[in-house]
């Protein structure tokens, strides 16, 4: 009887390691294949390239970029950085500017987009803009893309946008964000203009109201339709970029789709149709640190984070 006493733990332990040698060997696998799928993409993607003739075509005034701007262009939500920039310049409280870092941020990394937290969101940036001049907003906005805009541009998306430029071709921002901030970004980077969210003023005072909607995912696709309407462009010979699959719809339209820095849903997606991949994040867990990271606010980035930690555990 001793000696099967003896026998009993050494028997549950081995079985403990077994199950843990398991667990590891398929965490393992899985990472293995991921990393083979991404160097597959890569060495696809410059076999291609040096394939295809060279894109973008030079002096083709049927063709025009459109760029989404979070996470493609710029890490981080530019609407969130000119919050950050307005709560400096005191037009809102503390507590305002945590539920605003709330809403961007379950927005990015819980990818939720239920439509009355989204309103939700909305009214809290219409709240905080009304009554204030247009004017005002935009020269405000050019001191905030200094302060925390200019060092987040993604030097490979800038390099492909002035790729279009060299060639000739006009280069749009399609974003979200207010129409103003997204301006003062383009002109700041040297781009023809900005698609985005247009918010209702009245003899330039900012009423609280949106017109229509916010651009965003179908919007933004039909925002570029009726541009490329407007400029004589043939979609076909346009190239869209994006890192989210809500921009698919935008991204369908024309006839040279770019995946950037994409979340997984747009990177299967992509992968399906074998449209371009462009990673120019540190490493793929970078797809998740959206807002908070860029925000560079450590205890409400970690309270933030936690936050939906915990939301989702309860769920």
């Amino acid at each position: 009887m001793a000696a099967l006493g003896w026998l009993t733990p050494r028997r549950r332990s081995a079985t403990a390691r077994s199950v843990l040698a398991g667990e590891a060997s398929a965490e393992a696998a899985r990472k293995s294949e991921q990393e083979l799928q991404e160097s597959y993409e890569q060495e696809h993607a410059k076999a291609r390239d040096a394939e295809e003739p060279p894109f973008p075509v030079e002096g083709d005034d049927k063709a025009a970029a459109f760029f989404d701007l979070d996470n493609t262009v710029m890490q981080g939500a530019a609407i969130f950085h000119f919050g950050r920039g307005l709560y400096k310049r005191k037009f809102f409280q503390r507590r305002e500017l945590t539920r605003f870092a709330w809403q961007q941020a379950w927005f990015r990394l819980a990818g939720v987009e239920d439509p009355e937290h989204m309103q939700d969101a909305r009214d809290s940036a219409l709240s905080i803009v009304k009554g204030h001049r247009v004017s005002e907003l935009m020269s405000i906005g050019e001191e905030i893309y200094d302060e925390y805009m200019a060092e987040r541009i993604w030097p490979g998306t800038r390099a492909l946008a002035q790729a279009h430029l060299d060639a000739g071709q006009k280069v749009w921002l399609v974003t979200a964000a207010p129409v103003e901030i997204a301006t003062v970004i383009a002109r700041r980077l040297g781009l023809t203009g900005a698609l985005g969210t247009v918010a209702e003023s009245v003899d330039g005072i900012y009423t609280g109201k949106l017109v229509g909607e916010p651009l965003h995912g179908p919007a933004k696709a039909e925002a570029v339709r009726a541009l490329a309407g407007a400029e004589n462009l043939d979609l076909a010979r346009c190239a869209a970029y994006s890192d989210s699959h809500n921009d698919i719809p935008m991204l369908s339209l024309v006839g040279h789709p770019y995946a950037i820095n994409p979340d997984s849903k747009l990177r299967k997606h992509a992968r399906e149709r074998d449209w371009r991949l462009r990673d120019y994040r540190t490493g793929r867990k970078a797809a998740k640190v959206g807002i908070p990271a860029a925000a560079g606010v450590g205890a409400l980035a970690g309270g933030t984070a936690a936050a939906i930690a915990v939301h989702r555990r309860r769920r």
